[in-house]
């Protein structure tokens, strides 16, 4: 019987993480890149990848390198995986972490003021390229015979917004996020039985986490959370290594809720 070390333990491994140098990406990647995988860090900004990629390869000691990928262009997103796999030798894990959050006109605004152009933005890097890269990876997953699929979904999309937390703060709250967050868990079951039992397909729903909110909404947000606060990235650490290694081997088609209870009452 394997020890738990053994278990976690991802020498060998490549993982790919999209949107690898925002906030949750980067977490993912120090997550995998400490249990001893290679990383290739996505985003859409080369500098920014490498930027990441670098201090992973430095901090760690293992190799990792940036892609520049623009996850609304279909014939990039084909081209990913065997990109992957010449830089880094193969592919065994993909973290799909990016996600549409833009100030743009139609986007974060009341509801009535939402437009489809971001929107359907949304639903491409949200959703479709998720589709789309499971896809092209399909057969580097499978023959990794540790292949391990994890979507960062959200808890919108599993319940509805509090529109109470939003008042007179500025922010607002897209029905395109959470349409899409809710689609990428329906999309996770669905490949975690058509992938079986060659790939585990699994996913996270973080609550909110704490990047300097208005006061009003910080305040609001704990009161509405059991443990009284908001999460950190650091909070996703240990599902991320649970879900990408084999400590959850026998563990697919699951959503893990990190939301501080937000969504036990």
């Amino acid at each position: 019987m394997k020890t738990l070390k053994e278990l976690m333990d991802l020498s060998g491994r490549v993982a790919l993480i999209t949107g690898g140098s925002g906030y949750v990406g980067s977490t993912a990647g120090q997550s995998l890149a400490e249990l001893g995988a290679k990383v290739a860090v996505l985003d859409i900004e080369q500098e920014k990848c490498d930027a990441v990629a670098t201090v992973l390869s430095e901090t760690y000691k293992v190799d990792c390198v940036g892609l520049a990928v623009d996850l609304s262009a279909t014939d990039e997103i084909a081209r990913v995986p065997a990109r992957v796999k010449e830089r880094l030798g193969r592919l065994d894990i993909i973290i799909h972490s990016a996600a549409y959050t833009a100030n743009v006109p139609g986007w974060a605004v009341p509801f009535e003021e939402q437009s489809v152009e971001p929107w359907d933005r949304a639903m491409r890097i949200n959703m479709t390229a998720a589709f789309l890269l499971v896809q092209a990876a399909k057969d580097l997953l499978v023959q990794s015979e540790r292949g391990s699929v994890l979507f960062v979904s959200s808890i919108y999309g599993i319940v509805g917004p509090d529109m109470r937390l939003y008042k007179d703060t500025g922010m607002n709250n897209a029905a395109g996020y959470a349409a899409t967050k809710g689609g990428l868990l329906q999309l996770m079951r669905y490949l975690a039985t058509v992938l079986a039992p060659h790939v585990r397909v699994n996913a996270i729903s973080p609550g909110g986490i704490w990047r300097n909110q208005p006061e009003q909404f910080h305040e609001r947000y704990k009161a509405r959370t059991p443990l009284g606060r908001m999460a950190t990235e650091e909070d996703l650490k240990g599902a991320i290594a649970y879900l990408a290694s084999d400590l959850s081997n026998y563990v697919t088609g699951h959503n893990l809720i990190i939301d501080g209870g937000w969504t036990a009452w």
